[in-house]
């Protein structure tokens, strides 16, 4: 195959913020093209929508039934090979099982589904058609987070012991709901966004960077979930202690209401040799603190870094790379995945990105921690 792989568009219109990051993420390897779209519920803002980003007009759609079915109608070298779904929570599950149905590969933003039920639902669909799904968790994409998985599963910090990871925003610290903020509009709506609001949107982010970087699986938790904010219908902060697989003990924190913060992501995570720490406002350096030894810096882009995090890098060190960098990254990892499907041949052990399994753990996750929040009991067993 020796052509761009053709991307078709549920949601992300010119109404929506995420859809353009996904666009800019899909467009830097130039290895895919946006060929199709059902952009916007709002019929005129699909069609103004996919007209300024300079679709054909035949493949401008109004709904994403339209899109599937119209699609897989289309000639093998014409339609498209992937979907993706950036649409609010309540809206991922059925456009994602009806994609899967018609043939098509799936990227869709997190968390998966609006319930642990979709999400094993999900699961069974993929397995049953052998079609990929991405998850767009996207601190995963970052280089130096490669390079911290790739320390803690050489095992240069010896056995994980704690782990803490804080995700703080301050977006919610007002009623912004009811301000005209339609992102906030839905993210604290349960019939739209799930049972949790902050462990649905973010919480999940740094659940799923504890688990990836580690290695490990939260085996317990004990959860308090808070509206601060008067007359929110959903939590807008919260924390987690966490038991892992292996003994190890951990906190996470998630909070919107943390005023002037805004995207403050950091994890530590110390083993019995040592720690790193990684903050997503400064993605580029990765700290090592040794228990016998001057703490390291180690910076992107530079000759000595793991093949896994050199893989991800795209410039030389000292030039930047950040978000949109590692939200490319997911689609550079999916992409290479799926054109080696379409070449009949197998990708190299390097290119990874998350799935279904890591949709299910976030959705598992966020149940677990409303369970514990809603419980007597000071523990939960966390369960699928």
């Amino acid at each position: 195959m020796n052509r761009k792989l053709r991307m078709g568009m549920i949601g992300g219109g010119s109404d929506a913020f995420i859809g353009a990051i996904h666009r800019h993420a899909a467009n830097l390897d130039g290895k895919i093209e946006l060929v199709c779209g059902a952009l916007s519920i709002n019929k005129e803002i699909a069609i103004s929508s996919g007209r300024s980003l300079f679709l054909a007009e035949d493949r401008i759609y109004s709904t994403y039934e339209e899109m599937l079915e119209k699609e897989a109608a289309l000639p093998a070298d014409k339609r498209m090979d992937f979907v993706t779904i950036v649409t609010p929570n309540f809206a991922h599950f059925a456009p994602a099982m009806k994609a899967l149905d018609k043939g098509f590969n799936v990227v869709i933003e997190k968390p998966i589904t609006l319930s642990l039920e979709e999400a094993l639902e999900l699961d069974k669909k993929v397995k049953e058609t052998g079609l990929i799904l991405c998850l767009t968790h996207t601190y995963t994409g970052y280089p130096m987070v490669k390079e911290a998985k790739s320390i803690i599963a050489e095992g240069k910090l010896g056995k994980i012991r704690k782990v803490y990871v804080e995700y703080r925003q301050g977006w919610l610290s007002r009623l912004s709901e009811r301000e005209g903020n339609a992102g906030a509009a839905w993210r604290t709506d349960a019939k739209k966004s799930g049972k949790s609001g902050v462990m649905g949107d973010i919480g999940t982010h740094a659940f799923n960077l504890t688990e990836y970087i580690t290695g490990l699986q939260v085996s317990e938790l004990c959860a308090n979930l808070n509206v601060v904010v008067d007359g929110r219908a959903l939590d807008d902060d919260g924390a987690v202690l966490l038991r892992f697989s292996n003994g190890a003990s951990g906190v996470l924190m998630a909070t919107q209401v943390a005023a002037g913060e805004e995207n403050n992501l950091v994890i530590r995570i110390y083993g019995e040799n040592g720690g790193l720490e990684w903050h997503q406002h400064e993605p580029n350096s990765l700290l090592l603190k040794w228990y016998d030894k001057p703490m390291e810096t180690l910076r992107a882009g530079s000759a000595y870094l793991s093949d896994l995090a050199k893989h991800n890098c795209r410039t030389p060190g000292g030039h930047p790379e950040g978000y949109l960098e590692a939200f490319a990254n997911l689609y550079k990892n999916f992409t290479l995945a799926l054109s080696a499907r379409l070449n009949n041949t197998t990708a190299k052990d390097i290119v990874e990105f998350p799935s279904v399994a890591e949709g299910i753990r976030g959705m598992a996750f966020i149940e677990n921690v409303v369970r514990s929040n809603d419980s007597n009991e000071k523990w939960v067993s966390y369960t699928i």
